[in-house]
């Protein structure tokens, strides 16, 4: 994460202002960087704009996480699993991964909502919907990690995709992923069992192209979102393959 090594003199708070800015500042309290105070016009030129969306990504993700995963009441065995699972498989360690285990403890425990976050966070990257879908994704997962959905996390996942301007279509779709019924192929795809092939056709190579790795590379995006766009990718490409089989396309 070429934006982290820029942080450890203290500039995030300082860039972003607001609940991610807070928690960043206090994580790097916490940590035992090499802090140089640095004025607010520097740290407005320390990170280029790809870099401060990346940074708002790590910090928003892993501040909603903390919020979440405490919003039932108790953060679970289960959920803190979902949760390493997710760093390994992101490549996060040694530091970094101090760093967002500590941005998770401080969001969890701080004044700040999981909407004040993710308001924020919308702020820095509404024009990346990609990334959008992948907080969706994660939060579904960390709601059954335990094997049931609770009405507050449900209620949670769906005032986030509200702030984050998402759709009724493409809210069923991406929860579609994780429900085990007849239409869940469809739903993956956004589409459903009344579409004409047609459609499903053409739903399949907007998706394919807007989570294809090399689109979400080509943008900037961060590295660690690299491997969400390529397993929505491959969901994606094996929801139409079901669906050609069913229909024999």
């Amino acid at each position: 994460m070429s934006w982290f090594g820029k942080i450890m003199g203290g500039t995030l708070g300082l860039l972003f202002g607001g609940p991610l800015g807070a928690v960043a500042g206090a994580t790097l309290g916490h940590l035992a960087f090499d802090k140089t105070t640095e004025s607010p016009a520097y740290a407005q030129k320390s990170l280029n704009r790809t870099e401060q969306i990346q940074a708002a990504y790590f910090i928003g993700l892993f501040s909603v996480l903390g919020k979440f995963a405490k919003i039932d009441g108790e953060v679970s065995s289960d959920e803190i699993a979902v949760i390493d699972t997710f760093m390994r498989q992101m490549g996060i360690t040694g530091t970094e991964r101090d760093f967002a285990i500590n941005i998770f403890n401080d969001a969890k425990n701080s004044p700040y909502s999981i909407n004040d976050f993710a308001g924020q966070f919308y702020e820095v990257s509404r024009h990346q919907q990609a990334l959008l879908y992948s907080f969706l994704d994660l939060l579904f997962q960390l709601a059954l990690a335990d094997g049931k959905m609770h009405h507050t996390e449900e209620q949670a996942i769906d005032d986030m995709r509200r702030i984050f301007g998402i759709s009724d279509a493409e809210y069923n779709s991406i929860k579609g992923r994780f429900i085990d019924d007849a239409d869940k192929y469809y739903k993956v795809l956004n589409c459903t069992a009344a579409c004409t092939d047609e459609e499903i056709k053409k739903q399949y190579k907007k998706l394919a192209k807007d989570f294809h790795p090399d689109t979400i590379i080509a943008k900037g995006l961060p590295e660690e979102f690299v491997a969400f766009a390529t397993k929505r990718f491959q969901d994606i490409q094996g929801a139409y393959e079901k669906i050609k089989k069913k229909r024999g396309i």
